[in-house]
């Protein structure tokens, strides 16, 4: 051990590689997999006083210290002849074999250094796809704001072609391209990771397809490609499709659609090709105005106005004031079902409808054919997640501020020209100034390691974790300056939720590349459920399923039960979104697809309705609130309510109990924001750690804490009703009155 330890302090260890070996040793030689829906996790240390386990028994690793030790131990006559009876001389140099063997044992890796080298060595991303290498590609880019024509350009090219793929970042775009051509009489075929939809009655495929990005073909030829949106090719999760589309693609010629910002980095990225790109460049349609003054107040609303927020809770705090002002408005935010988000718009642009304010956030920028007058930003705030993975807070950027105003005024609607302006006074020459800047230029696309090489990483090191793999592979990955690797955190987070399931390793990576809202517990703990009965090859049917989610459903009652129902709708489409994975593991597409069809109603229903629903959870609150010490999250104990399922009143604050958690969103559980208030210790405890990325829930906890409070003679109260308010130990339990 402390041999081990000397090494390591030593710093003869790959630094990169430490922590990945560690746990594929730790790994090895373990018991057969645990297929429980919770099993125990590791806590992750942090550094410090607190966190140094094992300091109080043998005290921190001192350098020189160590260093003396060695010293003296090969400096002595005794070792030194024993040393010599084994072959050694009594030179520090001899140590190295039996250095290097303790290293590899410790660090697998170190034996296949260079074969893991060759295979993460992303240097060259264009040779990944020699059918698009084999032909002579023209490329076309479009480049424009929105509102400019220039994707309406390249669907006509489209449409005209003999054969085609358009590849979009959203599902609605997909669908209405597919739309737009089946009405144009062109054939067209609809492919979304949850959707397969063939004009053809037999099932044959059509000469054109309209797809999500993720999902178009790079063995396909085709006469002419469409990739919309090109800019997101920097986005740090999904950028990698965009690259793999614009690298990919077999198609004689590809239109380019998207934000002048990426031009140049186009154009270097087919320079590595040999293909040369020829810009089209358009102008806004309509004209756009900054107002000079803000909104203030929502007694100023005229008919047309779009409030953009970067919240839910913001979402729900201004319809029920504008509702409250005899108004109608249409509520649009991104959890929300497409059929959803589409029916809430046909809502805001009729004529005919008395609803003409919108409440939306920034789900808007994409998809949806909207007749805004005004752009009112509520905030120029918004969460984004960093190059690290890790969320900030932060200004909206020039492109994003550019992507929501544009949407007012377009082409063809009620409205020949747009306005955009701010809620408050202040913003509005932030605003100002956020518009009146070029946007920067696009400088480096995302990649992502396939599974391919994933599988070739893992014949290498079989012991390692999928997790592990990813960790190892992005350490030891080499790319230019043109490329980045996309941010994995939701990739491992998966892969770590299910690393106890005895799945292979290609069906484990396709899991975990299921598109899930991590921050969901009921999503969470269902793709956990999917995972073991996949496991056990025992199908997932629609009765299974039906009892999993306890359908039938009901329309929403308050809020969080209509959060709850996106949760499932949500389930649903990753139930079919496996399916056209493992069809013989999902077989009940259709019956799946019309339940969610239904939820989607009753999903609609309750957006429809989301003031009373808002009211009703203000009466909860209050409710709950009239029940004081024993409601509430005291002490270190919980409400029987799951986390994400926190009443809210009408400034959109959650409560649990008579507490209001400071800083929180409306159901939208970020356990970062709230670390103090979790049970046991501060933020950093390992319960708060479980409960934070979905492992437990509220209720199980509690139970937990439950036994072992009973095991040592302590009470945990549940109903504020029958209990009257305990003290608190030291520990944070609660004793028995005496």
């Amino acid at each position: 051990m402390w041999l081990n330890r000397s090494f390591r302090l030593l710093g003869l260890v790959p630094g990169p590689l430490r922590a990945a070996g560690r746990r594929m040793v730790r790994g090895s030689g373990s018991k057969g997999p645990d297929t429980s829906l919770f099993v125990p996790l590791s806590p992750r240390v942090s550094p410090g006083p607190e966190g140094n386990v094992g300091a109080e028994l043998s005290r921190d690793l001192d350098k020189g210290e160590a260093l003396k030790v060695l010293n003296k131990f090969y400096k002595r006559k005794e070792m030194q002849r024993l040393g010599s009876e084994n072959g050694l001389d009594g030179h520090v140099d001899d140590l190295f074999p039996y250095f290097l063997r303790h290293a590899k044992q410790v660090f697998p890796m170190l034996d296949c250094m260079e074969d893991l080298r060759k295979i993460s060595d992303l240097r060259l991303p264009a040779n990944w796809y020699p059918e698009a290498r084999a032909i002579q590609r023209k490329i076309i880019f479009h480049a424009g704001p929105t509102n400019s024509g220039k994707t309406h350009h390249a669907i006509q090219r489209f449409l005209a072609a003999n054969s085609g793929v358009y590849c979009g970042p959203l599902k609605l775009l997909a669908h209405e391209i597919y739309q737009k051509s089946n009405d144009a009489g062109v054939p067209c075929d609809l492919v979304t990771g949850e959707e397969r939809s063939f004009v053809d009655p037999d099932g044959r495929q059509s000469a054109h397809v309209a797809c999500t990005i993720e999902m178009c073909s790079v063995t396909t030829p085709y006469e002419i490609a469409v990739i919309d949106e090109i800019q997101m090719i920097k986005d740090p999760s999904r950028g990698w499709a965009w690259t793999r589309a614009l690298l990919g693609l077999c198609a004689e010629e590809i239109h380019i659609c998207g934000e002048a910002a990426a031009i140049n980095l186009v154009m270097e990225l087919m320079f590595d090709t040999g293909e040369e790109v020829e810009v089209e460049s358009y102008e806004r349609l309509t004209p756009m105005t900054v107002l000079d003054t803000a909104l203030e107040s929502l007694d100023n609303l005229h008919p047309g106005d779009c409030i953009v927020c970067f919240s839910k809770s913001d979402i729900y705090s201004l319809s029920r004031q504008i509702e409250a002002r005899g108004l109608e408005c249409a509520v649009i935010y991104g959890s929300l079902p497409p059929g959803t988000k589409l029916a809430q718009a046909k809502k805001f642009n009729d004529p005919d409808d008395p609803c003409k304010i919108m409440v939306a956030t920034d789900a808007i920028g994409m998809g949806l054919n909207l007749s805004i007058k005004r752009i009112i930003f509520n905030s120029l705030v918004k969460p984004n997640i960093n190059e690290k993975g890790e969320k900030e807070m932060d200004r909206i950027t020039t492109s994003q501020a550019l992507q929501i105003a544009g949407r007012a005024g377009r082409f063809r609607s009620a409205f020949k020209e747009g306005e955009v302006t701010t809620m408050n006074r202040d913003d509005l020459p932030v605003l100002q100034e956020i518009l009146s800047k070029t946007v920067e230029p696009i400088e480096a696309a995302g990649l992502h390691p396939t599974a391919d090489q994933i599988e070739m990483f893992a014949y290498q090191l079989p012991d390692a974790t999928l997790s592990n793999l990813i960790d190892i592979f992005v350490s030891l990955s080499q790319v230019d300056g043109l490329y980045f690797v996309c941010n994995i955190d939701d990739f491992k987070f998966l892969a770590d939720m299910i690393q106890h399931i005895p799945l292979n390793l290609r069906v484990r990576y396709v899991f975990c590349t299921a598109p899930i809202n991590r921050k969901h517990p009921f999503v969470c703990t269902s793709f956990l459920k999917f995972a073991r009965q996949f496991s056990r090859n025992e199908p997932l049917t629609f009765e299974w399923l039906c009892r999993h989610i306890n359908w039938p459903l009901v329309p929403p009652k308050n809020i969080k039960d209509l959060v709850h129902l996106e949760a499932v709708h949500d389930v649903l489409d990753l139930y079919l979104w496996l399916s056209y994975r493992f069809m013989d593991m999902f077989p009940d597409v259709s019956l799946v697809r019309e339940i969610q069809i239904e939820l989607d109603s009753i999903i609609q229903i309750g957006v429809k309705n989301i003031t009373r629903l808002i009211r009703a959870s203000d009466s909860i609150s209050t409710t709950i609130a009239a029940g004081a010490e024993d409601a509430s999250v005291h002490g270190g104990t919980w409400t029987n309510e799951r986390i994400n399922m926190e009443d809210v009143n009408s400034k959109g604050q959650v409560y649990i109990g008579s507490r209001r958690i400071r800083g929180s969103k409306t159901l939208g559980y970020r356990a970062e924001d709230y670390k103090a208030e979790i049970p046991g210790k501060a933020g950093d405890s390992l319960s708060a750690r479980l409960v934070q990325q979905g492992h437990l829930t509220a209720e199980l906890l509690q139970q937990l804490q439950e036994e072992w409070a009973a095991s040592h003679g302590l009470q945990t109260p549940r109903n504020a009703t029958t209990q009257e308010p305990s003290k608190i130990t030291s520990k944070g339990l609660r004793k028995k009155k005496k």
